[in-house]
């Protein structure tokens, strides 16, 4: 069969995956969204179903910011690995800067509280589980603890303690920012896959193998074994990789890659989940892809045909709890959101905070996943107090997002239409409008997004559009892609009112 990348489109970076008899588990970064973790199942490494997040509890994932000198803070680059009947889940916090795992009996949770790792200072960390029954942690160096390179420790599984003390076990092949480090053991030799070039165009994966977990690592002479730098190709920035092998006995990378909109180096989707044949050279290392480059379009003659998973186009609200495609801005602010205020219907109360500030908004979103696309949904909001707002938000960062929102101002409701672009913010256009309820739409295409509002009447009035390019990374920075919200804030003190969400729906024109 053929199949078409990204496999997991949107941002979803730094995937992780394993093998489990005929079932595939894979993870990725969530940075500051909570739940954190997204974990998918498939049976094919092609079609993916989303189970849930490994972090569905506050006590697992703290996100309240205690520092704001990194812009894309929380969770960074999971490993999972399945050993003796269990599914460990290994990755850093860097809201806290602490490494931690958490373990499970079944993917679909519950999960552990974390399991921290006192003394560990390393980042982007794995775990390999040897043949002797060691248990060993690897991970990136954090900046400012020695040289930039992979370090790796022993480690207890039941405790978390280091049985020794970490140590540099490879700087790489000389790239910058050697990370995301995979141990294998493969024929009798370890293989240690990393990542190097940083996370952006010149992003590389590489490899070197020892007889000994320590090394030293011999550097693949031919290395990368996966970079698209210099190409022209639709998938960009690929790096980050990890390799499973399918019960046939073929091997497969996954790793991550960004789509940029054609003819610029700019991207607001993320960095995506990809998948890549491997082969393996006669003297035994292994290459990504087409002889290193990653394609759009892949054969997959060895994977059994698994079952697609349908595009959920309307939301209707109407489970006791939401769907996993949803996620918060941080920990969600207790009392700020509800699915049985109103049955049917999502309620959202706005705090203080607004999508501005470095705290917990009230917020609800999805990635956006296509370049084309539209979303509508119907709300209901009464607004009392001056300044109490609710409404639909292009979400990138506190610093790049576009809203279209209903209002209180002045003793009259408007609808509005905001960017804020780094420390400029400007309110396009009001319109005034009296009714309790509308439709909020926002049309996507790869190069901007038009912000529109139907009346209770079927009227439609468009209010404005703002550029993709502001909410490309590039651009507004950090590590994350753009998110469709639901939000409501107070401005400055709690709503009075909450805002009531019928549906919402998302409409791709992808081709």
């Amino acid at each position: 069969m053929k199949y078409t990348n990204p496999i997991i489109s949107g941002f979803h970076p730094d995937p992780s995956v394993c093998r489990v008899g005929d079932d595939y588990y894979l993870v990725t970064s969530s940075f500051e969204y909570f739940p954190g973790i997204p974990i998918f199942h498939s049976q094919d490494l092609v079609n993916w179903e989303q189970l849930g997040h490994v972090l569905m509890r506050e006590s697992q994932l703290q996100l309240t910011r205690q520092h704001s000198y990194v812009q894309s803070q929380g969770i960074y680059a999971p490993t999972i690995r399945y050993y003796n009947g269990r599914f460990y889940v290994i990755s850093t916090n860097i809201t806290i800067t602490t490494s931690f795992y958490v373990w499970a009996d079944d993917p679909k949770g519950p999960w552990s509280d974390p399991i921290f790792i006192n003394g560990w200072m390393g980042f982007d960390p794995s775990l390999f589980f040897d043949e002797d029954g060691k248990t060993y942690l690897t991970g990136a160096s954090f900046p400012g603890f020695g040289e930039d390179g992979i370090i790796q420790a022993e480690i207890n599984i039941e405790t978390g303690e280091l049985i020794n003390e970490s140590r540099m076990i490879w700087e790489g092949s000389g790239g910058c920012s050697p990370e995301g480090p995979h141990l294998y053991k493969i024929n009798g030799l370890y293989y240690l896959m990393i990542a190097e070039g940083g996370t952006e165009h010149g992003h590389i994966v590489t490899i070197g193998r020892s007889h000994n977990p320590y090394g030293p690592f011999e550097n693949y002479a031919s290395n990368p074994i996966l970079s698209n730098r210099s190409t022209k190709k639709a998938i960009q920035a690929t790096g980050h990789a990890d390799l499973t092998q399918a019960a046939d006995g073929s091997w497969w990378a996954v790793f991550l890659g960004i789509r940029p909109v054609k003819s610029t180096k700019l991207h607001h989707l993320g960095r995506e989940t990809n998948l890549a044949p491997v082969k393996w050279t006669e003297d035994g290392w292994p290459v990504i892809g087409n002889d290193g480059i990653a394609e759009v379009t892949n054969d997959a003659p060895a994977l059994p045909p698994g079952n697609s998973h349908g595009w959920q186009e309307i939301e209707h609200f109407d489970d006791q709890s939401l769907a996993p495609i949803w996620n918060f801005y941080r920990n969600p602010t207790e009392g700020s959101w509800s699915l049985s205020e109103r049955p049917g219907s999502l309620s959202l109360l706005g705090q203080s905070c607004t999508l501005n500030d470095n705290s917990s908004p009230t917020f609800i979103g999805r990635r956006q996943q296509h370049f084309d696309c539209t979303i509508t949904a119907h709300m209901e909001f009464a607004a009392v107090e001056e300044g109490e707002e609710a409404g639909l938000t292009v979400f990138m960062s506190e610093s790049f997002h576009y809203d279209i929102a209903k209002t209180v101002s002045q003793g009259k409701s408007y609808i509005l239409f905001r960017r804020r672009v780094g420390s400029l913010w400007k309110v396009e256009k009001e319109v005034e409008y009296a009714e309790p309820s509308v439709t909020l739409a926002i049309k996507a295409t790869e190069t901007s997004y038009t912000f529109s509002f139907i009346s209770a009447d079927d009227n439609e009035e468009q209010l404005g559009n703002g550029e993709t390019a502001f909410l490309s990374t590039p651009i507004a920075g950090g590590f994350t892609g753009v998110f469709f919200g639901m939000y409501a804030t107070g401005n400055g003190k709690p709503s009075r009112v909450h805002a009531h969400f019928d549906y919402f729906r998302y409409v791709s024109g992808d081709k």
